[in-house]
């Protein structure tokens, strides 16, 4: 019965998410709270209560049961508060570094130096995607980046096509990081995995992935440059192409560069080196950037009223994973998908169970959205994993490896701003993008691999 309950509740959650009916937030609250509901008035949790309570199974009232979802909500969002809070202010925190123009000028010499140079442009696209994808978010990354290079490449005539396989592409790479939507979601439905570990499992396969790309940056843009030559661009024509909206422009803190750029360098260098939790060096990080770029109360009031909507969109879907996640394993029903998951599945695929993972998140991450897939496949593929041996670190770093095609996923909300504001088609775009994307992917797994994170085969 509670195998049953189990999958139609990942079914109808997944179908939920993908045909739109429900937000992610209400859908992942509100259906594993139904469904947990139901598994009470069926007595499903009466030797769970009894146990809770210390007292006889016979005795277990539909009250003592209901008392249970608030425990296993409780346990769930208690599990997630740290990485809420990384998320909420990692995404602050670069916002913030954006709003003060810190990368501008990176932007602005990327570009005078490519000039009519079609090599040059490609070339400084892969740079300038990388330096803002590092926010994590795609929604920033795209407005920033074709708000920049959209009329640089109508002007040369280059193909937009390439900028946008190029951003989407970079940022796949950096999307993995921990404080970075995917990840943040696996980190918050499976327990023990350490933000630090997770970035030094991660970051050897992302750094080869970039170099990876930008190797593919400079092939499309030796195409180009042989397509359409070398051509003209005035410093007028820069200039006017660069210049920011008066809205932006009253934000940027141009005489703040050199404190930023330190202040940026000195977070990114702790993140790595561990000496404190990442929630906390991203919390005094932000408090320090807005504290030093806008001293005024009003000034600090309308940054932090500018960015809420991204800070608060993403951290409360990761609160719902937190009461989801709490439901869904307090219950029982993880552990019983997990056990039905294995029986079908030939005892010789154990040991190489998480490596089958990795390549089981390919269409996991591209045909399910994120939440489908990390709210309602991830955890039964970690419980199987369990069963075989293997941690939630290693299944978590194995889910993550399809990441490297999920943002091609027609399911991924801002790709359609993207092939807005470049004028794509979706399908020639998944095309090119896709036959890219195999060499991230291999980039991924390779170095996983080699590092020791990801086991192709567990030995007993």
């Amino acid at each position: 019965m509670l195998t049953a309950l189990a999958w139609v509740m990942i079914i109808l959650f997944m179908v939920m998410i993908m045909t739109k009916k429900m937000h992610p937030f209400t859908a992942i609250v509100l259906i594993p709270l139904s469904f947990t509901f139901i598994g009470t008035f069926t007595g499903l949790y009466r030797e769970a209560a009894a146990k809770a309570s210390e007292i006889a199974i016979g005795d277990v009232t539909y009250f003592d049961q209901l008392k249970l979802l608030g425990t296993w909500v409780q346990q769930g969002l208690t599990k997630t508060s740290t990485t809420i809070f990384m998320m909420f202010f990692a995404i602050m925190f670069f916002s913030l570094m954006l709003d003060t123009g810190l990368f501008d000028p990176i932007s602005k010499t990327v570009i005078k130096i490519a000039k009519g140079d079609p090599l040059k442009v490609i070339v400084g696209t892969g740079i300038i995607t990388a330096l803002v994808s590092l926010s994590g978010d795609g929604t920033t990354t795209t407005l920033i980046c074709c708000s920049a290079l959209v009329p640089i490449y109508k002007k040369l005539n280059l193909k937009r096509l390439y900028l946008g396989v190029i951003l989407v592409l970079m940022n796949t790479i950096l999307n993995i990081l921990p404080w970075s939507s995917p990840t943040a979601r696996v980190m918050s439905v499976l327990d023990g995995i350490d933000p630090q570990q997770m970035l030094y499992a991660l970051a050897p396969g992302m750094a080869v992935a970039i170099v990876y790309m930008m190797f593919v940056c400079y092939y499309l843009g030796l195409k180009e440059r042989k397509r359409l030559g070398i051509q003209s661009l005035t410093d007028q024509d820069i200039t006017e192409l660069m210049t920011p909206s008066e809205e932006k422009n009253d934000a940027k803190r141009p005489k703040m560069m050199l404190f930023n750029g330190i202040l940026t360098f000195v977070v990114l260098v702790l993140l790595i080196a561990g000496v404190f939790q990442p929630v906390f060096i991203f919390l005094v990080g932000s408090v320090i950037a807005l504290v030093v770029n806008y001293p005024s109360i009003e000034q600090q009031k309308e940054r932090i009223r500018a960015n809420s909507a991204d800070m608060v969109m993403t951290v409360v879907v990761v609160m719902g994973a937190g009461v989801f996640a709490g439901l869904f394993s307090g219950s029982g029903m993880a552990d019983a998908l997990a056990a039905s998951l294995i029986q079908v599945i030939p005892a010789s695929f154990g040991p190489h169970w998480a490596f089958i993972t990795s390549f089981i998140s390919i269409p996991g991450g591209f045909f399910l959205s994120n939440d489908a897939f990390f709210y309602g496949v991830v955890p039964v593929l970690a419980r199987a994993g369990v069963q075989y041996g293997f941690n939630n670190f290693q299944m978590g770093v194995a889910c993550l490896m399809g990441q490297a095609f999920h943002l091609l996923s027609p399911f991924t909300p801002w790709i359609y701003l993207l092939l807005g504001m470049t004028g794509l088609e979706i399908g020639d775009w998944q095309k090119e993008g896709a036959k890219w994307a195999i060499g991230i992917f291999i980039s991924f797994i390779v170095l996983t691999v080699l590092t020791g994170y990801l086991p192709v085969t567990l030995h007993p």
